[in-house]
């Protein structure tokens, strides 16, 4: 295999902590766009890693980082809505700008980080989603778009999201407690990418459903968790109309644990049709398995908070 020069914009975040190690495993040398730098120099210490402070919205400084480069993956998921402008306006522009910039360069490869049920749905995330998609797709360049169910992993924002509401609160009300989901792990995630990355004809102009093996509602999940922490924190399963509401309180709440767009976004099952990974012959993890092992810190801790509280 020949190694690639990699540019990865949103490479410091959750996919990324898992994708930048395994892609420098494979000796690629890989550039990490990031606003803030020095808030990322974790990452740095990787061989083959540089990161660089870098406007993501400028189309110019975009060009001069991709120059050299083989191709450029691009997996900035989080955008806020500023100067008039809407999330989903912002998240196509993005993706434009990457395209072009792209082309400036000289550069002909593109792997775009997107969503499972992308375009569907009334939740602004899968929209913005779907609309980067579609940029991506009419931009002329060789393109792979990773089309991810909800991820699971160390630090992320499902297991470890319920486990700290599940901690702090003697009855969880749980909206969209039947929604369908097929929790993926990151780190395979990660390898379907790095694998495409390796080889191009395998993923070129193609879209890959990236889900797990296991269909577990909403509900499931939660009592899982609740479960292998050794809680007996009650979980009331809310009707849609008291989830709507709870979901318009949540976002006016410190760190905006939920917000309405979430709750439309489990409107829509997140369970795929088509294995993206038998395709690349990977064989996904279940979540099950892994709740022990993402939640014994958190068993941990318990302990330690039960013996201080006994002094």
């Amino acid at each position: 295999m020949n190694a690639k020069r990699l540019v990865i914009l949103g490479g410091t975040g959750f996919v990324g902590s898992y994708l930048v190690p395994r892609l420098a495993m494979d000796g690629h040398r890989i550039v990490l766009l990031s606003r803030n730098r020095e808030r990322r120099r974790a990452l740095a210490v990787v061989p083959g890693v540089e990161i660089r402070s870098t406007d993501v919205y400028d189309a110019n400084a975009l060009r001069r980082q991709f120059e050299g480069a083989d191709a450029v993956i691009h997996m900035i998921g989080s955008l806020h809505a500023a100067g008039g402008h809407s999330l989903q306006e912002i998240h196509v522009e993005l993706a434009r700008r990457v395209a072009a910039a792209c082309h400036a360069a000289g550069i002909g490869r593109l792997h775009l980080m997107s969503a499972l049920k992308a375009g569907q749905g009334l939740s602004q995330y899968l929209k913005t989603r779907g609309e980067a998609e579609t940029a991506v797709r009419q931009s002329g360049l060789d393109w792979t778009i990773y089309q991810s169910s909800v991820m699971f992993g160390a630090n992320d924002g499902l297991v470890s999201r319920f486990a700290a509401l599940l901690k702090m609160m003697p009855v969880l009300p749980l909206a969209r407690a039947g929604s369908r989901l097929a929790p993926t792990y990151a780190g395979d995630v990660a390898e379907a990418i790095v694998r495409c990355v390796a080889n191009d004809p395998l993923g070129i102009d193609r879209s890959f459903e990236l889900y797990g093996p296991e269909v577990l509602t909403l509900g499931e999940i939660v009592h899982g968790i609740r479960d292998t922490l050794g809680l007996r924190t009650r979980i009331v399963p809310l009707p849609d109309a008291l989830g709507r509401v709870q979901a318009r309180f949540a976002e006016l709440l410190p760190g905006k644990p939920f917000s309405y767009d979430s709750f439309l976004t489990l409107c829509t099952d997140s369970v795929g049709e088509q294995d993206g990974y038998a395709a690349l012959d990977i064989r996904p993890q279940p979540l099950t398995p892994w709740l022990p092992v993402l939640l014994q810190g958190s068993r941990r801790q318990q302990r330690l908070d039960r013996y201080r509280a006994m002094r």
